[in-house]
């Protein structure tokens, strides 16, 4: 292995994710980053070597600096640097009023949580070596926003986990899409988000529909960018009918819209 010192510097802010690009160079036959302990493959793609990596809520602010390795056409592996700058950013404190059964839970509806948790979770430390995605990520519902991404909740009086998606405006029935072209890995019903679809877009990167009050998919499905997955409702731990959409990459929980805009 050749260890070659070149850093190269990228930034981001806590909640988001960020694109890492490296120019193309016609001895490298592949690239590999290793970020948060996890390796991610990049992808040549035109002119270029390119991978999404994730910044949690949660992540320390500050420089990380992570290895990336080149293999080149004749075996040998460079390991170089990159460094991600992350940026603090501030949410704010949303106070919320739902059923006291989604907040005080029963033993059966806790051990089922905690179930739930477990699954999604090992769902999201996976990452696929294939990227699935070939166009920008789009919203599941045209032209709406999000802006509580992050915040900071207050269930009943009682402080609960940060708001992990962006909830987007929706009556019950509204057609829901899917954000990019992926893999269909859960379909069902889960007790806090209700019915809820997760597309694998590949290296690490989840989207996830919640409270939906229909689901047109199943486990397995490949679906393609603005396909049809359901109907918004308004099932599970909801003040009202809405879309919560998730973006998970590597794990990380990261504001969906910030996909969205790296394709811009």
């Amino acid at each position: 292995m050749i260890v070659l010192l070149l850093s190269l510097i990228f930034s981001a802010n806590q909640g988001s994710a960020v694109q890492v690009t490296f120019p193309d160079e016609p001895e490298v036959k592949s690239i590999e980053i290793v970020w948060e302990n996890k390796k991610v493959p990049a992808f040549h793609v035109q002119d270029r070597w390119t991978t999404v990596l994730g910044v949690d809520l949660d992540a320390k602010p500050g420089q990380h600096v992570t290895p990336v390795f080149f293999t080149l056409n004749d075996g040998r592996i460079e390991k170089r640097e990159a460094v991600i700058e992350v940026e603090p950013k501030k949410y704010p404190t949303t106070e919320l009023k739902v059923d006291d059964k989604y907040v005080e839970l029963s033993k059966p509806d806790l051990a089922r949580a905690n179930r739930e948790a477990k699954e999604t979770e090992a769902i999201f430390s996976l990452i696929s070596p294939e990227m699935f995605w070939n166009e920008p990520f789009s919203v599941p519902i045209p032209g709406e926003t999000g802006t509580n991404f992050g915040h900071r909740r207050i269930f009943n009086g009682q402080p609960r986990a940060p708001h992990a998606g962006a909830d987007l405006h929706a009556s019950t029935g509204t057609p829901i899409h899917a954000t990019n072209r992926g893999r269909v890995v859960l379909a069902k019903d889960l007790f806090f988000t209700g019915n809820t679809v997760i597309l694998d877009h590949g290296l690490g990167v989840y989207s996830l529909y919640a409270h939906l009050s229909r689901i047109d998919v199943k486990r397995g499905d490949v679906v393609s960018n603005g396909q049809l997955l359901g109907l918004a409702g308004a099932t599970g731990r909801v003040t009202g009918p809405h879309l919560h959409w998730g973006m998970r990459v590597q794990g990380a929980r990261v504001d969906p819209f910030t996909l969205v805009e790296i394709g811009k």
